[in-house]
């Protein structure tokens, strides 16, 4: 089990978000994220928006903690990722 959360950067709706992600799969994902109590809704196409107000217990909870950048790769390499053009409704 890989669950990865990358630094909350991006500004949005009064606060800033990180990301949570598996590099095993979306069961593994949606998984941690009911027993961390996250909603379905912050789920996009790939992975979870988590507030900066969430990161720490997400962490503390056995999401391991990476850059963005090895985040991006370690979802690329495991065949989840899905690209920006995929993500047009």
């Amino acid at each position: 089990m890989t669950l990865l959360v990358d630094p909350p950067l991006w500004p949005r709706h009064g606060t800033v978000w990180g990301h949570l992600v598996s590099d095993e799969s979306y069961d593994e994902l949606h998984a941690f994220a009911a027993r961390a109590g996250l909603p379905r809704r912050a789920f996009d196409r790939d992975h979870y928006d988590v507030p900066v107000e969430r990161w720490e217990e997400l962490v503390a909870l056995g999401a391991c903690p990476v850059s963005t950048r090895d985040l991006v790769r370690r979802l690329r390499a495991s065949g989840l990722r899905v690209a920006g053009r995929d993500r047009r409704p």
